[in-house]
């Protein structure tokens, strides 16, 4: 049974830094790219960051771009989300998920219907 199961979320004030984690199991975990998207209220999942198999090419939405760093292990089975200066924006539920596509084009990477798993999320709140 395939498990992401997120943590280190929490309240923040404006311009404060976070870091998330993911951990998986059940999975082959270098088989799979791993991205986190978030959700506010009453608002769409939207794409936060991905990173690939290897770690080695990572790609991120632009409202997030030179504050949010993805990465990942793959000897521990995790993958993280560095989120830095953050603001009130960024408040949202965050969630984890792995995709076993072995070719994917640069939209589909950003689309949430591409992943095959996901964690059941972890709040971030940034206060102003």
């Amino acid at each position: 049974q395939v498990h992401l199961v997120e943590s280190g979320g929490g309240l923040v004030q404006a311009g404060g830094s976070l870091r998330l984690s993911c951990a998986a199991s059940g999975i082959t975990f270098s088989d799979y790219s791993m991205a986190w998207f978030r959700q506010a209220p009453g608002k769409e999942r939207e794409f936060v960051a991905r990173v690939s198999r290897s770690g080695g090419y990572r790609i991120y939405a632009d409202s997030v771009k030179g504050r949010f760093t993805i990465s990942r292990d793959n000897a521990m089975h995790t993958v993280l989300l560095q989120m830095n200066s953050l603001k009130p924006e960024d408040t949202a539920v965050y969630y984890c998920a792995a995709d076993k596509s072995t070719v994917v084009t640069a939209e589909l990477s950003t689309s949430w219907g591409t992943y095959d798993y996901w964690g059941q999320g972890t709040q971030v709140t940034v206060s102003s």
